[in-house]
């Protein structure tokens, strides 16, 4: 059966490639070999772990009163955990009631089963069945997203020693949680579980957890840890791990031994691209990833690959645009310009936010900037709410004002920070923060706090 355009993956990118072809009046089809729309960002990892880190963040209020046994009491007991799953259930069935209806009103064909490449136009699909069907297209887009990396000498058993798709279903709280890893879906779990009164203790290789971030926004979010009882081995490795009767045990390289109920091992996410049988195609891997240019565009010019399937950024919102563009660039030959400034957000407690550089990259490009800050309890906003430690930073280049990063911790910060992006991406500069008018009491304010404080760095220009 031949169609226009063929995407293999249901994931945000694989939904953004089907609805942009199918508003061009393309025959288009999305293959899926789960037996559920939405890919990992739906089913296993962006929408179900931000729903637990909700009923989490409406606990941490206790937390922060030294109430970590009493939290963890209710969460078991009343049943909050449980509650916690449900919702998050809830919330992947509506989504995905929400994709289907847009798929199907749109006119996308939906296909069920796994696909793999027969020929550089040509999939084969194998059902639930078994049964073997061929479809073609004159264009094929690959979003087959990524899954939880899980090293053959770890012994998974989505029991005691879990990953990030299996941590979302335990029943109990652990008493004890050790964490292997310092990035982001380590840190977001982290938050959930210390918040929620378990004890958690984490082990990286790196200095400092979210090593790429500027240190004092990280330093805010590591307090937040250590006031709730977090444990750090920063800086070590992990030998082995190894399940016991009451428990697990974790062998660190230095000899040290770590024992707890359970073990996340979140050491990042591989691609799903092993069973596309990408040779028949002749597709280019590189470094693991498939290869692309900036049109999205493989080695094999009308196959495409959008999403985790290509590495960083790695985001649902990016793999949305990059979906549209790969559909755009292939069917007009139009070079869409997405934003030049991303947002990134890791949905920790507080949470945070950045786009553009850091103060680190500033220097080391040898750019002359100054930086502004302000903090949560010093707007009205952030004393209501009680967030005593957020944080605003913007870097600023010193010549010319323009805004060229932004990094927030606290509150709302996922959301804070499109302010800054949007400025960022219209050239704007502090002035434009400062003649602002934001609306009172509201975290918003602190840009325009921040921005003073940029002019009354000694190092600003005048202008």
């Amino acid at each position: 059966m031949g169609y226009d355009v063929l995407i293999v993956g249901s994931g945000p990118a694989g939904q953004h490639a089907a609805w942009q072809a199918a508003r061009m009046g393309k025959k288009v089809a999305i293959i899926e070999r789960k037996p559920r729309l939405g890919g990992a960002g739906l089913q296993t990892g962006t929408i179900p772990s931000k729903a637990m880190r909700e009923a989490a963040y409406g606990l941490s209020r206790l937390g922060s009163m030294g109430m970590r046994d009493s939290v963890k009491q209710r969460a078991n007991e009343n049943g909050l955990l449980a509650n916690a799953v449900r919702r998050k259930n809830m919330v992947i069935t509506m989504q995905e009631s929400v994709i289907l209806q847009r798929l199907l009103k749109s006119g996308v064909s939906l296909i069920a089963g796994e696909a793999s490449f027969f020929d550089a136009h040509t999939l084969e699909v194998k059902d639930a069945a078994g049964n073997l069907r061929k479809f073609s297209a004159d264009i094929i887009v690959l979003a087959t997203g990524s899954r939880p990396r899980r090293p053959a000498h770890i012994p998974f058993d989505k029991k005691t020693v879990l990953d990030s798709t299996s941590i979302l279903n335990i029943k109990q709280l652990p008493d004890r949680l050790l964490v292997v890893g310092g990035g982001v879906i380590a840190c977001e779990f982290v938050s959930i579980f210390a918040t929620l009164g378990v004890a958690v203790t984490v082990v990286d290789s790196h200095p400092q957890i979210l090593s790429y971030l500027s240190e004092d926004v990280v330093n805010v979010l590591a307090e937040s840890f250590l006031s709730l009882g977090v444990e750090f081995h920063m800086q070590k490795k992990v030998a082995s791990i190894s399940k016991l009767a009451n428990g697990t045990l974790t062998q660190l390289e230095s000899g040290e031994q770590l024992h707890a109920d359970a073990v996340l091992y979140a050491q990042g996410r591989e691609p799903n691209w092993s069973s596309l049988n990408v040779e028949q195609a002749g597709l280019q891997v590189e470094n693991g990833w498939l290869k692309v240019n900036e049109h999205f565009q493989s080695n094999v010019p009308h196959i495409y690959a959008v999403g985790d399937l290509i590495g960083w950024p790695a985001l649902a919102a990016t793999g949305m645009e990059q979906g549209r563009s790969a559909v755009l660039h292939a069917f007009r030959g139009e070079a869409f310009a997405m934003a030049e400034n991303l947002p990134m957000a890791i949905y920790t407690i507080p949470e945070i936010s950045w786009v553009g550089i850091t103060d680190k990259e500033a220097a080391r490009a040898g750019i002359d900037f100054v930086v502004g800050r302000s903090w949560f309890n010093d707007s009205a906003r952030g004393q209501i709410i009680g967030d005593d430690n957020g944080m605003l930073k913007l870097v600023v280049d010193a010549r010319t004002r323009k805004l060229l990063g932004v990094h927030i911790v606290g509150e709302n910060a996922s959301e804070l920070v499109h302010i800054g992006q949007l400025v960022m991406n219209l050239n704007g500069t502090v002035n434009d923060l400062i003649s602002n008018v934001f609306n009172y009491p509201t975290l918003a304010e602190c840009y325009k706090l921040a921005a003073l404080d940029c002019l009354h760095h000694p190092g600003m220009k005048s202008g």
